[in-house]
């Protein structure tokens, strides 16, 4: 599970994974960066920085030092921030947290994994890919499965409509519980709650 690390640095990175740009904001592929951008809003983080290609913020839960970031390398290329600032600051693969939506969950619901395979999730392949870890925890956004006549890449990239738009505002909302929970080494807690 999570490496113990001083409370003097950041334990933990959280990755919302998107695409960056206005063109992609409302679409069903950035839901991660809807959960960080919510996060942000909840702790009234107002220092930002670029770097490593990434959005950066830092905060805390419950005394614990989190990096939460928006990779601006677009899905696919996701391992490339994630990495570079997991190896910058010396912070274990295992403590990292990503945030990402799901195809195969229902728009509004979400699901904590331990750890695991990518699935077809290109963002979450590449991460695994470059950190050459998969036990890392993963917050999982329900963005609807696909209808059959629909292209995969089309519908990750369709936008919410204004209902799915709510629901999804409520499993973003579940997702900053569950992190709080995750980071205070209360991930039973967090599985037994949001994952029923």
């Amino acid at each position: 599970m999570f490496k113990f690390l001083k409370k003097s640095k950041i334990e933990f990175v959280v990755a919302g994974l998107g695409n960056p740009g206005s063109k992609y904001e409302n679409t069903r592929h950035n839901a991660g960066f809807a959960a960080i951008d919510y996060i942000v809003g909840q702790k009234n983080i107002s220092n930002k920085k670029l770097k490593h290609h990434a959005e950066i913020f830092e905060t805390e839960f419950a005394g614990h030092r989190v990096m939460l970031i928006k990779p601006l390398t677009f899905m696919n290329l996701s391992g490339d921030a994630v990495s570079e600032i997991l190896n910058y600051h010396k912070i274990p693969a295992e403590n990292l947290i990503v945030i990402a939506d799901d195809i195969f969950l229902p728009v509004g619901k979400l699901r904590i994994r331990r750890k695991g395979s990518a699935g077809s999730h290109n963002g979450l392949k590449d991460i695994i890919l470059k950190t050459s870890c998969d036990t890392f925890v993963r917050i999982k956004l329900g963005i609807g499965e696909k209808p059959k006549d629909w292209d995969l890449a089309k519908w990750v990239l369709s936008e919410f409509s204004k209902k799915e738009k709510e629901e999804l505002n409520l499993a973003v909302k579940n997702a900053y519980n569950a992190l709080e929970l995750i980071v205070c080494q209360k991930i039973d807690s967090a599985l037994n709650k949001f994952n029923s």
